[in-house]
């Protein structure tokens, strides 16, 4: 019985060290990543010859709607369809006049290549 209560003590103890670190009163901390450096924006030209599901960051104009979160996307070196889900403009307004930056990724198919979009950034 003693055996018992001695593995009954240690777990009780190692479980409330185990919530020692909690702080319900502390708001959430997110996880971080790095900072600095600088983004590589890729142009239409090259996001053409990318392979599917590479990440891309994309810099110019949206410049005509195609079609259900479709659109035509242009920077100097040509157009792409960009495919941009009604939650990734997150509350911003965008005409074809506004410069844009848009983070996604390649969605390259067998005869078209687009990319599929996670984030607007209005310039």
């Amino acid at each position: 019985m003693k055996k018992i209560s001695m593995f009954a003590m240690a777990g009780i103890m190692s479980a409330g060290a185990a919530f020692a670190g909690f702080q319900p009163n502390e708001p959430a901390k997110t996880a971080g990543g790095f900072v600095g450096g600088s983004e590589t924006i890729v142009t239409v030209k090259q996001v053409k010859e990318m392979r599917d599901d590479v990440p891309v960051i994309v810099q110019g104009n949206i410049v005509q709607r195609m079609g259900d979160e479709k659109y035509l996307f242009e920077d100097s070196t040509g157009s792409i369809t960009v495919e941009i889900d009604n939650k990734d403009w997150r509350g911003q307004t965008v005409t074809p006049s506004d410069t844009v930056k848009l983070y996604g990724e390649v969605d390259a198919g067998l005869f078209k290549t687009e990319i599929d979009v996670d984030y607007v950034e209005k310039m």
